[in-house]
């Protein structure tokens, strides 16, 4: 009986134990359509990626925005006002104080599960995802300040739909007429990438949008050298992310560690044209002292073989007219 009562209660807390871990991984918060934010791409460095995101995203908010205003949920009032309140308002404001203390209040940026490896979601709040990254990215590219170690690509999504093709095409129809309606025009690219979704394929999302894009504005053409703007598509999972950026060559496809390092010095054009001319007039003069060698080694052989060599030059002359 007591062994049969072991194993009765050792089932018992691996069951608790489990229910546990659903408990909690349930409860975490996903990716979601609807949502704005940024995506932020690492390898193999989640946590340490997260509080830099969070480092770099703060600082600069705070430069554009200006610091994170909390609310404060505990609502204290002066005794004048008190005693000028009726009761039933006092109680009720009471109440609602209560509840909103309660509440867990929900910050600019906030962590979320991506739906893929190596990569976070920062949710936003009353801000433009997509002009705080080409702000810090420009700084970045203008200073060449070592702010992140772990941070690799930092992608705006200024808005999600779900990720099949008819939805995708779909929303994009309304979501680009800013960039791309008449009489709005430009160069662009569409940089596609899907992660843990099976069921779309890159060709055909790509023509369907480069489509949608020459219906708002046949003006509209393709550059995937230098365009004027950038047509992002991340699917995760079920989840389509889209923005449309600038700068995207110029910044190294919005990858923070390339933005940072130092631009690589070109060749001095002066110098190079100088040495190519010097060569050039090294390889002539080669040239003339071959060709005068030759002509002494042509009236040697005239010399010594006389009026027959004249003859057959004449000849060769006659054939290649």
């Amino acid at each position: 009986m007591s062994a049969v009562s072991n194993d009765s209660r050792k089932r018992s807390k691996k069951r608790y134990a489990g229910g546990h871990h659903n408990k909690r991984w349930k409860g975490s918060r996903e990716l979601e359509i609807g949502m704005q934010g940024i995506l932020i791409t690492c390898n193999m460095n989640e946590r340490k990626c997260t509080a830099e995101a969070f480092n770099l995203l703060n600082e600069y908010a705070d430069t554009l925005y200006g610091p994170e205003k909390l609310q404060d949920n505990n609502g204290s009032s002066s005794e004048e006002e008190a005693d000028e309140e009726d009761v039933d308002v006092a109680l009720k404001k009471e109440v609602a104080q209560l509840k909103a203390s309660g509440a867990k209040q929900e910050r600019r940026f906030q962590a979320l599960d991506s739906g893929a490896n190596n990569v976070i979601f920062i949710k936003t709040k009353n801000l433009e995802s997509d002009k705080l990254v080409h702000h810090i990215l420009s700084d970045l590219h203008t200073t060449k300040k070592k702010k992140s170690r772990v941070i690799l690509r930092m992608l705006p999504v200024t808005g999600t739909c779900k990720a099949f093709q008819d939805d995708m095409v779909k929303y994009l129809t309304t979501f680009l007429e800013p960039w791309f309606k008449t009489p709005n025009c430009g160069t662009y690219q569409i940089a596609f990438k899907a992660r843990n979704s099976s069921h779309n394929k890159r060709d055909e999302i790509i023509k369907a949008i480069a489509g949608l894009v020459g219906k708002l504005n046949p003006k509209n053409k393709v550059d995937l050298t230098n365009p004027e703007l950038t047509i992002i598509v991340e699917v995760i999972k079920a989840v389509c992310c889209i923005s449309v950026v600038k700068d995207y060559t110029l910044y190294r496809k919005y990858n923070v560690q390339e933005v940072m390092k130092e631009d690589t010095p070109k060749p001095d054009v002066t110098t190079a044209k100088t040495d190519t001319n010097t060569a050039e007039q090294k390889d002539k003069h080669d040239t003339e002292e071959t060709n005068k060698e030759e002509e002494k080694k042509g009236d040697d052989d005239n010399d010594n073989n006389g009026p027959q060599d004249d003859k057959e030059a004449d000849e060769e002359e006659v054939d290649g007219e």
